[in-house]
């Protein structure tokens, strides 16, 4: 009879389990299917468990794959500095052995938060020796180095190395702290359209605007439109509010796609960052109450999308260079730069008393405007995703510090926390020996080959 109960409960636990995993694998939310802590790159998704895992118990092939359907083409782009066919060389199969670095997942292993190293990814401290063990032997400024800082400021990243080279470090040596001509290059977008459409534009006003006369809008709206670059650039109304596919049928709130028709770059960045991710895969925007950074109450359940910064219609992009960005964020960081010489540069540029370029915006240093070569033409467009040079923090040396600040100065400021906290007010505490040991290794390489000139 006991038997038969302690079955009868056992059945009961069970089904009543069954039930509730089976609910929420059909429902909305899976977190009791989430191992572990997920990454601050991938915890915005981890619900979306398809993603990564494309089919049940896929392994590293098929996690791999996915991978590099978001991040193969980054990797591209920086031309990355330890590519797969490196590891598949059959002279390699040696160290294939310690560690496979040919699959992403050896080193980045999610929902492992005790092995994430501050740049959103999970990380090993140790994965640089199974390759390099041998290193101080080569180099003897390694000898007495743990490599548990290779990847410090100034000093290796795995992935992109290209402004970190010996010859690179040794070039930019001696540059001064700040430069006597510091300046992020201009926009030009429109001009880029005028390319595009072959012709001049046409400048808009207010009688041209092609918005369905039912619809009664607000004479404030066509002024705000009205002194938009839009406007300026033959971009109408229904360019924006005409549902795709659909000719002359209106849409009220265009999402994020609409943009795509002209911002193809932009959009494709900010999907890629932290405010856009959850728009490419179709999920619910993001709002700041989900971040992990310290975000103000106020504003911590408006959606993220290209008007949340850019605000509809009047599309300020000086706006949206600052005060879109302190509307959420409540870090430290952000908090201080009111109080910093960037924010002096960029207030007396706004208001005529600076030089234009010489200001410093948030988005100046974390949306950093890309030259590209285009037909001939450099067209300087701005990259939307905020994380894209943060990954480590001193990717944004080469498109962002080095326009206005000399390398030694960059790297010394980018590895000194305290000075990052309070929006580098003030100069850095920390120096990185990477340039002396550049510039030393230069020396004696130059004095051995003047002896060998002499005998």
């Amino acid at each position: 009879m006991a038997s038969r109960r302690a079955w009868i409960i056992w059945c009961s636990f069970a089904l009543a389990g069954s039930g509730y995993l089976g609910s929420t694998l059909l429902g909305q939310d899976k977190t009791v299917y989430v191992p572990g802590t997920t990454s601050d790159g991938h915890y915005q998704i981890e619900l979306r468990c398809d993603t990564c895992h494309a089919y049940a118990f896929g392994g590293g092939p098929v996690l791999q794959k996915r991978c590099l359907t978001c991040h193969g083409e980054e990797l591209q782009r920086i031309q990355d500095s330890h590519p797969r066919r490196v590891f598949i060389d059959p002279r390699n199969a040696d160290r294939i052995a310690d560690v496979d670095a040919s699959q992403c997942i050896s080193c980045h292993k999610e929902h492992r938060p005790e092995m994430d190293r501050g740049m959103g990814v999970t990380l090993p401290v140790d994965f640089c020796f199974y390759c390099h063990e041998d290193i101080a032997e080569d180099r003897l400024s390694h000898r007495d180095v743990p490599f548990d800082t290779c990847a410090d400021a100034g000093c290796h990243n795995f992935h992109d190395n290209s402004g970190l080279y010996e010859a690179f470090l040794v070039k930019n040596a001696e540059a001064p702290d700040t430069l006597d001509i510091a300046k992020v290059p201009k926009r030009n977008a429109a001009e880029v359209r005028r390319m595009v459409n072959k012709r001049p534009l046409r400048r808009l006003t207010r009688d041209d605007h092609d918005a369905p006369r039912y619809l009664d809008v607000e004479e404030q709206i066509i002024l705000d439109w009205e002194e938009t670059a839009h406007a300026k650039s033959e971009v109408n109304c229904m360019d924006c509010h005409q549902v795709a596919g659909i000719t002359n049928e209106w849409r009220d709130n265009p999402e994020f796609k609409a943009c795509n028709t002209c911002h193809k770059m932009e959009v494709s960045g900010y999907i890629q960052g932290k405010h856009g991710m959850r728009l490419a895969l179709e999920l619910s925007p993001m709002t700041p109450a989900q971040a992990r950074l310290p975000m103000k109450k106020k504003n911590r359940d408006n959606a993220m999308g290209c008007t949340s910064c850019h605000r509809s219609h009047r599309f300020d992009t000086v706006d949206a260079a600052v005060k879109a960005c302190l509307k959420c964020h409540d870090d430290q960081h952000s908090k201080a730069y009111k109080a910093s010489l960037h924010f002096d540069l960029w207030r007396k540029e706004n208001e005529g008393e600076g030089e234009t370029g010489r200001g410093v915006s948030c988005a100046t240093c974390h949306l950093p405007r890309e030259v590209r070569r285009h037909r001939g033409k450099d067209i300087v467009r701005v990259q939307h995703n905020q994380n894209g040079n943060l990954r480590p923090n001193e990717t944004m040396i080469r498109d962002v510090c080095l326009r206005c600040h000399g390398l030694s100065f960059s790297l010394d400021a980018l590895a000194d926390e305290s000075l990052i906290r309070n929006n580098f007010k003030g100069g850095p505490a920390r120096h990185v020996k990477s340039i002396d040991w550049a510039v030393a290794r230069a020396k004696n390489a130059q004095r051995d080959k003047e002896r060998q000139r002499v005998k």
